[in-house]
């Protein structure tokens, strides 16, 4: 599998990860959903690699149910995090893109990828076998949002 670029985000993942779990303790049950979607989501990443998943299963595994709900009830993305993110949100390189977006833009665009990749793999018989599309590019950058999406909403604690 082509996933070597996860192996520099393991270690801080475990943390991020364990962040979310505690964040998810709140009483707004749509920030509670969206966080344990990211937080479980995050942790199909990690335990892919770490057991050699191919990206089909990882696609398969992968949810964007809570953020669809939280559209459909007008959530305001700013109870997850408010705010802009600014270079100093940034733990990774390739996501200076991202410099200005809020967490609901950055949310719809990993809504977006998860829905790309799984209609890929709808119109390929259900495998990315074949596909002319960089899966491994596309399953990279959607970690590295959901990555961004999870130190942004870590870097608004006191």
């Amino acid at each position: 599998m082509e996933m070597e670029w996860l192996k520099s985000g393991i270690t801080p993942l475990k943390e991020l990860i364990a962040f979310l779990q505690k964040k998810s303790q709140t009483n707004n049950i749509h920030k509670k959903q969206l966080i344990k979607e990211l937080r479980n989501n995050l942790n199909v990443f990690r335990n892919g690699f770490l057991n050699n998943a191919s990206f089909d299963t990882i696609v398969e595994l992968l949810s964007n149910d809570a953020f669809q709900e939280a559209v459909k009830n007008n959530f305001s993305f700013k109870k997850l995090r408010s705010g802009k993110i600014l270079p100093e949100h940034i733990q990774d390189e390739r996501n200076k893109k991202y410099e200005g977006w809020d967490a609901e833009r950055l949310t719809d665009k990993i809504d977006e990828k998860v829905v790309e990749l799984r209609n890929i793999r709808k119109m390929n018989a259900g495998t990315f076998k074949g596909v002319k599309n960089n899966i491994s590019l596309m399953m990279s950058n959607l970690f590295f949002r959901m990555k961004l999406l999870a130190d942004f909403i870590l870097s608004g604690q006191d």
